[in-house]
């Protein structure tokens, strides 16, 4: 690993004199380390409870150079990491492995965790740094039982817990357990297993903590970024004989970038040729805040009014801005129309909500992106409550039925920015998924996932991030960030920017829609201009991630075609559409353009001829 050494790791000094680590060992150190591999300590446990019940392991930790662990950067979102029979195994550079209570050298132990709910004392602790990042994983199952979510939990000798990640657990196979932790402050903390139910007999396997500062971080997201977003492109000029034209010029503009940084609007933008200038100029993708919800468009019963919404359509169509819906329905109580939230007849409800379903989505049929069909029907459940269990995936199935060509959202809040959430989890919003796409007549659905993204205001777990979109991606649907914002605070440009480095270095996303504007929009929380529209800090973060993440126009001169294997001749382009003109100083009147489409389904390496008839 590069980048700036990390600090040293500290065991228990009264049970094992710790040795100094760098970030990249020296051969002394790593001769010093392939004969430590495992070292095993022993301490009294002793029994507390402090009023939750996780289930357990006591863990000992060694520092060892090499070992079974998972690469919190692997395409795990893409591997089988679910009920599987033997995990597999994978060297990594650098990691913390804990130990169980064992005199065994046995990288592939097993270790028993069912304390019926009591809780145990670590008899060792981990040193951990504030501002470094520390990722996590382990292999789980269940010995028994129906599956259970089995999650992972970081506790601080002033006993705040830091929940770092969850899988759900099945008997009698493997499942890859992953998160972690980005301490706020240095200190001890104690690693504890957590299930939802205290009676659950767990097994554990390949336990690793992995440790990064925010400089090796980003080198990771780098090196992803070049893998997933980009291609490796080789332009071939050549003469009818096929020999290679020397000093033809390749003009390159990129006119479609695939991967959308987008930004929310409202109704102000009608208001105001500053903000739609703003606007217009930075945004290819947006979404409404309000103006497409039902309390917006039927504030009376029977009495509909686009009126806004269509206008804002109309300024994104003629500016060639795409929209995301949202949202057809709310399964929040509070946030149907008044007249609704007065109706007791469920029946009745059924009528009115039939007829909302039907009227937004024929009314924008053709138009729009996707939409969020029962906006955070996790976290809320009016529908089911007055319609049955089944109501969500029922709205789903009409969804389908009236604008099958459109992608269908399950969006929800807490996923990805709060790792203590327990109703919208990561496993929990992938359960919902599956179970509406289950429902009869849903399979054919275009399903995708919205994690909201309202972030608080302090350092971002991005280990646990990277978990959970791993958790989302895993069903191989689209992974969107659909209304990231994040209170002001001093740091707010800082985390922003790494929040969105973080979801762009994902595999499974596919776009992000940030809430913010300029002063004038109302936005308050990330405000991106102020009032004669000059950036601001984080404005200018979003600018200059805007311009990284679109391929500069570039002329590519010299390119000779005469080494196949030369990947130095091979352009690395972001996926997108592409005008692309070929020209030569030397020859008169030659110039041609052709379009050219960047994708990851091209493969990691895409060859354009272009043969010039002289």
């Amino acid at each position: 690993m590069s980048g700036d050494p990390l600090p040293q790791v500290h065991l228990a000094p009264s049970f094992l004199q710790p040795f100094p680590m760098q970030s990249s060992p020296s051969g002394d150190l790593r001769d010093s380390l392939s004969t430590r591999k495992h070292c095993t300590l022993r301490r009294k446990m002793k029994n507390f409870n402090n009023g939750f019940f996780p289930s357990m392991l006591f863990l000992l930790i060694c520092l060892v150079y090499s070992g079974l662990a998972n690469d919190p950067f692997s395409h795990s979102h893409s591997l089988k990491t679910e009920c599987i029979m033997k995990p597999p195994r994978s060297i990594v550079e650098q990691e913390l492995i804990l130990l169980s209570h064992s005199d065994e050298d046995d990288s592939d132990q097993e270790w028993e965790i069912d304390e019926n709910g009591a809780i145990r004392e670590m008899a060792q602790r981990i040193q951990l740094q504030q501002r470094i990042i520390y990722s996590f994983s382990a292999w789980v199952k269940l010995r028994g039982g129906n599956d259970k979510k089995v999650g992972i939990v970081f506790r601080s000798e002033s006993e705040r817990l830091v929940h770092g990640g969850e899988v759900r657990a099945k008997q009698g196979c493997w499942s890859l357990l992953k998160g972690g932790i980005v301490p706020n402050v240095s200190g001890p903390v104690d690693i504890f297993f957590k299930s939802e139910d205290r009676e659950a007999k767990i097994s554990v396997t390949k336990l690793s903590l992995k440790q990064f500062s925010k400089k090796e971080w980003k080198l990771k997201q780098d090196q992803l970024i070049e893998k997933i977003r980009k291609n490796k492109v080789r332009f071939e000029v050549t003469y009818n004989n096929k020999t290679a034209v020397k000093d033809a010029v390749i003009s390159l503009k990129q006119t479609k970038p695939f991967f959308l940084l987008g930004c929310a609007m409202n109704f102000r933008i009608l208001q105001s040729e500053g903000y739609r200038k703003w606007f217009a100029s930075r945004f290819a993708i947006t979404s409404f805040t309000n103006e497409m919800k039902w309390y917006t468009t039927e504030k009376v019963r029977g009495q509909e009014n686009y009126t806004a919404a269509d206008s804002m359509l109309k300024f994104a169509e003629e500016n060639d801005i795409l929209v995301r819906g949202h949202t057809v329905l709310w399964d929040d109580p509070k946030m149907q129309p008044s007249w609704v939230e007065n109706i007791k007849d469920p029946e009745d409800v059924r009528n009115v909500t039939l007829n909302r379903i039907n009227s937004v989505m024929k009314r924008y049929k053709g138009k729009l992106t996707g939409w969020d069909v029962v906006n955070e029907n996790l976290h809320w459940d009016y529908f089911e409550k007055m319609l049955g269990v089944n109501a969500s995936s029922r709205f789903y199935n009409l969804a389908y039925k009236l604008d099958p060509d459109v992608t269908l959202f399950v969006n929800e809040y807490n996923t990805i920015e709060n790792p203590g959430e327990v109703t919208a989890t990561p496993v929990k919003v992938k359960d919902k998924m599956e179970e509406i796409l289950a429902y009869q007549g849903n399979e054919n659905i275009k399903g995708a996932i919205g994690a909201q993204g309202h972030f608080s205001p302090i350092q971002p777990n991005l280990a646990y991030m990277r978990s959970a979109l791993d958790t989302l991606g895993s069903l191989g649907l689209p992974v969107w960030i659909t209304e990231l914002d994040m209170p002001k605070c001093p740091n707010q440009a800082k985390y922003i920017e790494e929040i969105l480095r973080e979801v762009y270095s994902h595999p499974a996303v596919e776009g992000i829609i940030i809430f913010a504007g300029p002063e004038v929009s109302g936005f308050d929380k990330l405000t991106l201009a102020d009032k004669d529209f000059n950036i601001t800090e984080t404005g200018d973060v979003i600018d200059k991630l805007l311009k990284e993440w679109h391929q500069k126009t570039s002329d590519i001169p010299n390119i000779f075609m005469v080494d196949h294997e030369n990947e130095e001749e091979d352009v690395s382009l972001l996926h997108g559409l592409y005008n692309v003109n070929v020209s030569h100083p030397q020859i008169k009147n030659f110039s041609t353009s052709l379009r050219l489409e960047v994708t990851k389904e091209m493969g990691p390496r895409q060859v354009v001829r272009v043969v010039i008839n002289a």
